[in-house]
C-alpha cells in the first residue's frame, strides 16, 4: 500500500490510498458473501451459490463498490491510529481509480486538530500582574445597609403619602400602550420615575386618584417617543406604608446569624467581600494572561471546532432561556427578532476565541506532561452529586460524559493555575 499526507488549508489534511490489487482481492469473497445473502437462484440453497453465478447476478462493478467500501474503512482507520492523528470531522472519500485487477486508489480529506505555534508563554504570564485586593470601611458600610434594608418593617398608614414611605399605586396613561393599567411598588421620592412624577403623589392618600401631566425629557432613552412630550397619566395610591430600618447594633447582628456582636458581622461582611474580590480579580488575571497568549499565538482554526462551540452556545443560551426567563424559546427569538442561525452568526467571533483559548490551553498541557488522576475526576463528581441532592434520577445520567467534562475542567485549571503562579503582584 502506498500513502500520501498532504496538508490543506483550514486545518485539513488529504490522504491518498493506493491499494495494490493483491491486497484488495481478499476483500470480494466478503462483499459477494453480502451481496448474495438474500440471492435466490433455482437449484442452488442459499449461501451455496457458486462464484461465477453470484458474479453474473450481482454484476462485477457492484461487488468491487461493495468490497471498496470495506477496503476504505479498514485502511484509513488503521492509518489514523498508526499515524496518532487527531481526526475531528468525518472523512470525505473520493474515489479515484477502481477496476478489476488494477490497482484501487482514492483520497480521504479531514480536518484535524491544528499545530499549535506558542510564544514563550510563561514569559508572557509573568509580565501580566497580579492586583492585590481590598475591602474598604464604605463597602463594609453598604452591604450592612443592604441587609438593613432586607430586614426592613412595613406598617400601613392611613396619612397622606410623604417621601421615604414605601408605596403600591397603578396608574395609567392614554399615550402609553393605549392606556394599559400598570401596577408598581417603590419607595416614594427616590426617583424611579420620569421626572417630575413623584413630585405629584406626595400627599396622597390610600384610594385617592390623581390626574397630572408631566414633560419627558428631550433624551429620554426608555421609550423615545415620548421623548419632550407632555404625557398625562391617572394614579391610584393603593396603599402608604412607613418602612422603619432596624438600627445597626449588635442585637440586630444576633438576629442575624450566628455572630456574636456588630464588629463580628462587620468582620464576615469584610471576609466574603474580600473573597469575592479575589474570586473576580482570579477570573481576570487568567482572562488577560490567555489573551496575551492567544494575542501571539499562530493557529489556523478549524471550522468544524467552530462550529460545534457555536452550538453549544446556542444550547447554553437555550437552557437559560428555560431556567430564567420561563418562556419558550421561540418566544423568545420572536421578541429579540432573530432566527437561530442569526444568533448562532453572532457568536462567531466568541467561539473563535473560546476555541482558540481551548488549543492553547492544551497545546500548553501537553507541553508541561499535565496530567488528571481518575480519582481526581470521581471526586470532583462526587463532589457535585452530593451538592445537588435534588438531582432527578442519578442513575440515568451519562457518567462517561460526565467523566469527560470534568477531566477538562480540571486539565484546565492545572494549566491556568501554572500559568498564574508565573503572574508577579502589582498595584490595583
Amino acid at each position: 500500500m502506498k500513502v500520501e499526507l498532504n496538508n490543506l488549508p483550514k486545518s485539513k489534511i488529504g490522504i491518498l490510498f493506493e491499494i495494490s490489487w493483491q491486497e484488495f482481492a481478499p476483500y470480494l469473497d466478503r462483499a459477494r458473501t453480502e451481496l448474495s445473502q438474500d440471492l435466490k437462484i433455482k437449484g442452488f440453497r442459499p449461501g451455496k451459490i457458486p462464484e461465477e453465478i453470484i458474479r453474473k447476478e450481482i454484476g462485477e462493478e457492484k461487488i468491487l463498490a461493495q468490497a471498496s467500501k470495506h477496503v476504505i474503512k479498514k485502511k484509513y482507520a488503521d492509518y489514523v491510529f498508526e499515524k496518532n492523528l487527531e481526526v475531528i470531522s468525518p472523512p470525505k472519500v473520493e474515489i479515484l481509480k477502481l477496476a478489476a485487477k488494477n490497482p484501487f486508489s482514492f483520497k480521504v480529506e479531514v480536518e484535524v486538530l491544528p499545530e499549535v505555534e506558542l510564544p514563550n508563554y510563561k514569559e508572557i504570564a509573568s509580565r501580566v500582574k497580579k492586583r492585590e485586593v481590598s475591602v474598604e470601611e464604605k463597602e463594609i458600610e453598604e452591604t450592612l445597609n443592604f441587609l438593613a434594608k432586607s430586614k426592613t418593617e412595613f406598617k400601613t398608614q392611613e396619612r397622606k403619602a410623604e417621601n421615604e414611605d414605601f408605596l403600591e399605586i397603578e396608574y395609567k396613561s392614554p399615550q402609553i400602550e393605549n392606556n394599559k393599567v400598570f401596577e408598581d411598588r417603590f419607595y416614594l421620592g427616590k426617583g424611579q420615575f420620569v421626572p417630575g412624577f413623584e413630585k405629584n403623589i406626595i400627599g396622597m392618600k390610600k384610594n385617592e386618584e390623581r390626574e397630572f401631566t408631566v414633560t419627558f425629557p428631550e433624551e429620554y432613552e426608555l421609550k423615545k417617543d415620548l421623548a419632550g412630550k407632555q404625557v398625562t397619566f391617572k394614579v391610584k395610591l393603593k396603599k402608604v406604608q412607613e418602612a422603619k430600618l432596624p438600627e445597626l447594633n449588635d442585637e440586630f447582628a444576633k438576629k442575624l446569624g450566628n455572630f456574636k456582636n456588630l464588629e463580628e458581622l462587620k468582620k464576615s461582611i469584610k471576609e466574603g467581600i474580600k473573597k469575592e474580590k479575589e474570586t473576580i480579580e482570579k477570573l481576570r488575571l487568567r482572562e488577560e494572561i490567555l489573551e496575551e497568549i492567544a494575542s501571539q499565538t499562530k493557529i489556523e482554526l478549524p471550522e468544524t471546532l467552530g462550529a460545534l462551540e457555536k452550538e453549544h452556545m446556542l444550547d447554553d443560551l437555550k437552557e437559560n432561556v428555560k431556567n430564567n426567563l420561563k418562556i419558550p424559546f421561540e418566544q423568545y427569538l420572536g421578541e429579540i427578532k432573530k432566527s437561530e442561525n442569526d444568533l448562532k452568526e453572532s457568536f462567531t467571533d466568541k467561539a473563535k476565541k473560546r476555541v482558540k483559548g481551548f488549543l492553547i490551553l492544551r497545546e500548553i498541557g501537553k507541553r508541561e506532561e499535565i496530567e488528571v488522576k481518575e480519582e481526581e475526576v470521581t471526586s470532583l463528581i462526587n463532589e457535585l452529586l452530593k451538592n445537588l441532592p435534588n438531582i432527578e434520577n442519578p442513575e440515568k445520567l451519562d457518567h462517561q460524559r460526565l467523566k469527560e467534562y470534568y477531566k477538562g475542567v480540571i486539565y484546565n485549571e492545572k494549566v491556568m493555575q501554572l500559568l498564574t503562579k508565573a503572574s508577579p503582584k502589582g498595584e490595583a
